[in-house]
């Protein structure tokens, strides 16, 4: 899983910026931040990174989204060419009418 905004910031909270990512690993290991935002800080381009925007867009955040609603939008979706193994899908109506699929 991924780290959310808010414990990114909360990791850096103590950055001095400029700085290259392993001082931003350092100083997130200083304030105990989580695994998921160390593995992700840990992730990202060794460069020196001016602020604390720039850190943010090259972290992998998070989906806000429940388990709940990610496999509802799964179950409904409507773009071709994915799998609709949980797709509900309506009967064909042939078989509303007959009863069965003749085949066709």
């Amino acid at each position: 899983m991924a780290t959310t905004v808010a414990r990114l910031r909360a990791a850096l909270s103590e950055a001095d910026f400029p700085a290259d990512r392993e001082e931003l690993v350092r100083c997130a290991e200083r304030l105990d931040a989580d695994a998921a935002t160390l593995r992700e800080l840990k992730g990202i381009p060794p460069e020196t990174y001016a602020n604390l925007a720039e850190v943010e867009r090259a972290v992998s955040f998070a989906s806000p989204e429940y388990d709940r609603e990610r496999a509802e939008r799964r179950r409904a979706h409507d773009k071709p060419g994915l799998s609709e193994r949980a797709k509900d899908v309506e009967e064909h109506p042939i078989v509303e009418e007959l009863g069965e699929n003749r085949g066709s």
